[in-house]
């Protein structure tokens, strides 16, 4: 990759401010006061005042988040992709945004609880992929990227590590299925683990590739690069991004490999091997 790429593109940042990934659409009153969950709109406000300061004639378009913001990537790449020109190249890329539908340590579904209460009370089901919501007996799982990533058209890259830090805390080990603290050094540094431990989160690893095999094997216009790094988000700080240092697959850095993909360069489906192995990792515990 030629170190100009990106380097001269417009960027802008969206605020992230609604608690929906710019998805929700709804009033909640609880008898006392009012809540308005207005995401959508949000989203909808901000691009179209984009599109009056110059997006309308962009000849590239990439758009990305990490995070919840990666999760709204997910969520509004197809709808981003439709609102542009059909002579505008739209991708997208989620970075640490594609949250699994694991059961915890102590077998609870705590993240699915959590976006399926989140999906209720922002009034987000309706703002959900149609594909996958109409196919789905509970329509609220369609959140989870894994349910609805087949359905997207729009080239797509996923960036992600294998041991999202976030995940491992607030999913796979959340203080509600540690109450005594037996995890807390191996969240603190994956080197701490025991191997019961470690063979956890190698399962929370396989589910991971297994969730993404679809999109590894069939779709030819999408990208990864997921490795095997103890942190959560990667593509917002240079140290990650493309220092000499910062985490590689293959001789590849993180802006390599998505250079290579969004101008078709060379297929970008990198996946590294189990920790270990990752030599190059910045792990950053968030």
């Amino acid at each position: 990759m030629a170190k100009n790429d990106f380097y001269n593109w417009n960027r802008v940042k969206l605020r992230y401010c609604d608690g929906g990934s710019f998805s929700g659409d709804a009033k909640f009153d609880n008898g006392t006061s009012v809540l308005y969950f207005r995401g959508k709109k949000i989203w909808e406000a901000i691009i179209l005042d984009l599109l009056s300061k110059g997006l309308m004639h962009a000849r590239k378009a990439l758009l990305s988040g990490c995070s919840a913001g990666g999760l709204s990537s997910f969520l509004h790449c197809e709808n981003f992709a439709r609102i542009l020109p059909r002579n505008t190249s739209v991708k997208c890329l989620s970075d640490a945004g594609f949250f699994m539908d694991e059961r915890d340590v102590t077998l609870n579904h705590t993240m699915r609880n959590f976006f399926e209460n989140l999906v209720s009370l922002q009034g987000i089901e309706e703002n959900l992929n149609k594909n996958c919501t109409s196919f789905l007996n509970n329509p609220k799982l369609c959140m989870f990227p894994q349910y609805f990533l087949k359905y997207i058209t729009t080239p797509f890259f996923i960036l992600n590590t294998a041991y999202d830090v976030y995940q491992f805390h607030h999913a796979l080990v959340p203080p509600s299925a540690d109450t005594r603290g037996h995890w807390n050094r191996c969240k603190l540094n994956i080197a701490s683990c025991n191997t019961r431990q470690l063979d956890i989160l190698q399962d929370f690893r396989q589910d991971m590739l297994v969730a993404l095999l679809s999109s590894r094997i069939y779709s030819r216009r999408g990208g990864m690069f997921i490795n095997s790094c103890f942190a959560h988000c990667q593509s917002e700080s240079q140290d990650t991004w493309f220092a000499r240092d910062s985490p590689q697959i293959h001789s590849k850095t993180i802006a390599e490999a998505v250079g290579d993909w969004y101008f078709s360069r060379n297929t970008s489906k990198l996946i590294d091997c189990a920790y270990p192995c990752g030599t190059s990792c910045h792990n950053i515990v968030a």
